[in-house]
């Protein structure tokens, strides 16, 4: 009996990557940890401790020491900027497009051209001399004025008017003939066009958008779907696996975010009940993955609070201690995550950090498998000890910890 679980911390970085300068100016001084112990020198979480997080760090604090039994390594982003949905993908084994960073006004007529070619109705709405499409009267194609300018477009409707699969349709045609990182086709029910309408806004006179908090698009029956810039979901580690007959299960933020087509996928943001899902899946578990994330980290970096981060790690702390306990023999975990999100650094994004690394299966101690190039080592490794094809990227780290 062989099962791979992954516990995703998200935005719990250990230190800026050494290309912040380039890649993210004014995150050079990031450390997610180093903010958060910086606030709360008491801070003890005794499983991440035992697991080698201050191993991962490089230094201890006044409450947490190096562990000489942990397994550890860290790891470096592969995917541009600090992004939770390229992240994912990373760690799933895609190998990342760098992709571009543009305004919609600069493909707004590409995107009319392949609509119309493909039959949709269009119409383009200007507004302080900005331009967006509107599809089949109910579909609005623009700027995300949520992530960093000119990183995503949105697709957004009213799912009272248009199904939410005729707005994918829509959405994946965008996809073909732009190279931004994301496109995020989105929508809901009891709103309208007029709503959508009333929550356009423009920034920096070069981007204009639907404000998705503003839309209503979140009151009912909210569908959300994420198109990434070069993933395939066929090199994942997901598909892989559940085409080759293993099961599969995606818990909290990653259900909504990798595809997971023959797997089972569980939507969910407290960090207790996504650590319930994870121990109850795993129970009924023979072979498989489960990947598990816990948003409410990054939501804690979001608000550049460093007592809510405190409060998340403490449970996540402590359902790490449980979960160990429903491990068998021939089980590893493994915790880590996908950037870093500093509560301290003077901004609400997220913040380009390495992650730890920390693994852990029975009979295995003092271990270290060095600062990885990708998150894709993990899903690379998953494969690799579930015995199925590899991954399109990354190296798995098993030499390392002797099982190979």
């Amino acid at each position: 009996m062989k099962r791979f679980v992954v516990i995703v911390l998200d935005g719990f970085g250990i230190g800026a990557m050494a290309d912040a300068h380039i890649v993210r100016p004014g995150d050079e001084k990031a450390s997610t940890l180093g903010s958060i112990l910086k606030d709360w020198p008491e801070l003890k979480l005794a499983t991440l401790e035992r697991l080698g997080l201050m191993n991962a760090f490089g230094s201890e604090s006044a409450m947490m020491k190096f562990s000489p039994s942990a397994n550890w390594g860290k790891s470096e982003l592969m995917h541009f900027g600090a992004d939770t949905f390229m992240g994912h993908q990373e760690i799933m084994g895609t190998l990342p497009k760098k992709p571009d960073v543009h305004p919609f006004q600069e493909r707004v007529d590409d995107v009319e051209a392949i609509l119309r070619a493909h039959g949709h109705k269009t119409e383009i709405i200007t507004r302080q001399g900005l331009r967006y499409v509107v599809a089949d009267d109910y579909v609005t194609v623009a700027d995300n004025l949520e992530a960093d300018l000119g990183m995503c477009y949105n697709v957004t409707a009213p799912l009272d008017f248009i199904s939410f699969e005729k707005e994918v349709e829509i959405a994946q045609l965008v996809r073909q003939v732009v190279t931004v990182g994301r496109v995020i086709v989105f929508g809901g029910r009891g709103n309208t066009m007029d709503d959508l309408y009333r929550a356009e806004q423009v920034k920096e006179g070069r981007f204009i958008g639907i404000a998705s908090a503003l839309s209503r698009s979140y009151e009912k029956d909210y569908h959300c779907l994420h198109l990434g810039y070069g993933v395939d979901k066929t090199v994942q580690a997901p598909t892989i696996l559940t085409e080759a007959g293993l099961p599969v299960v995606l818990i909290g933020k990653v259900a909504d975010i990798v595809a997971n087509d023959k797997g089972l996928s569980i939507s969910c943001v407290p960090t207790a009940e996504c650590f319930e899902h994870t121990i109850r899946e795993l129970d009924k578990m023979d072979t498989g993955f489960i990947c598990t994330n816990i948003q409410e980290t990054d939501l804690a970096g979001h608000s550049q609070s460093t007592a809510e981060y405190k409060s998340v790690l403490e449970i996540a702390d402590r359902g790490l201690a449980e979960l160990l306990g429903h491990l068998g023999p021939d089980d590893i975990l493994t915790v880590m995550a996908d950037h870093g999100n500093d509560p301290l650094i003077g901004h609400s994004k997220h913040t380009r950090e390495c992650v730890p690394l920390l693994i852990y299966k029975q009979g295995l101690s003092g271990k270290c498998i060095g600062l990885r190039k990708t998150l894709s080592d993990v899903g690379a490794s998953v494969c690799d000890y579930l015995g199925q094809k590899a991954v399109q990227n990354g190296t798995s780290f098993l030499p390392e910890l002797g099982l190979r």
